[in-house]
């Protein structure tokens, strides 16, 4: 069981909150301007760093206020909490995020996975999805990339 530190009631159990995907992502500033393709990048992608990532979780059972953390995905442990609108910590705690565009992606853990990440097998150097060359235009049904 993880133990998550509420930054207003102290420790709890993971079963007491909810994940509320990847922090400090902004507001659009002119909503009215996106077009389909953009709204969809701002609602649905998100970083997925192999490290840490600041996140925003809810204390449903408890105080039911939101807060942030940083969690590394490799190993779960949170180092820092800190309040909705605070800053991310400066430091280690916040020094690696969902938002850093170089990820540290050295090899670590078993044999196996250190293997993987050496072979260039690893999900990472995978080409990026792209989008239909004309904005604001889908596929035609079945003509979807089938990974």
């Amino acid at each position: 069981m993880l133990l998550i530190e509420c930054p207003y009631c102290g420790p709890r159990d993971e079963t007491e909150f909810r994940h509320g995907g990847q922090a400090h992502v902004p507001y659009p500033a002119d909503p009215d301007a996106l077009s389909d393709r953009e709204w969809a990048e701002y609602l649905f992608y998100r970083d997925n760093p192999r490290g840490t990532i600041a996140e925003r979780w809810l204390h449903t059972a408890g105080c039911r206020k939101w807060f942030n953390s940083i969690r590394d995905t490799e190993t779960y442990a949170i180092s820092a909490v800190y309040p909705i609108g605070a800053e991310r910590p400066a430091g280690p705690a916040g020094d690696r995020s969902g938002s850093d565009p170089t990820p540290d992606h050295s090899p670590k853990g078993s044999p196996v996975a250190q293997a993987i990440a050496s072979s260039g097998s690893h999900a990472r150097t995978a080409p990026a999805h792209t989008w239909p060359s004309s904005p604001g235009t889908l596929p035609a049904p079945g003509t979807e990339d089938p990974r």
